[in-house]
């Protein structure tokens, strides 16, 4: 994956968070306030990256040469993110 091994199991238990809530987002328990909280659990996922790597671009280098995993996980979520925030602002209470 070009992650250290900590990264490596962070992106894996990331995932699950992610499957979890797509898990629940097709289920009847799914309601307008759990938009905030997937845009908000996309944004602390962004935000850990830094705070494991540090706050420069150099968090998405591994080694020498830039992780293509790295920003496109976080991409997707900053994706996540905006959308889920979009999709709170137009749904009904």
């Amino acid at each position: 994956m070009g992650f250290s091994q900590l990264l490596g199991i962070l992106f894996i238990l990331n995932g699950l968070g992610f499957l979890g809530g797509i898990a629940l987002y097709v289920t009847s328990y799914w309601r307008r306030e759990l938009y905030l909280v997937a845009a908000g659990y996309a944004i602390i996922t962004i935000i850990a990256l830094f705070a494991f790597q540090g706050v420069s671009l150099d968090a998405f280098y591994m080694g020498e040469s830039l992780n293509p995993m790295a920003i496109g996980s976080k991409v997707a979520e900053l994706v996540v993110a905006v959308c889920a925030g979009y999709l709170y602002t137009q749904s009904t209470s």
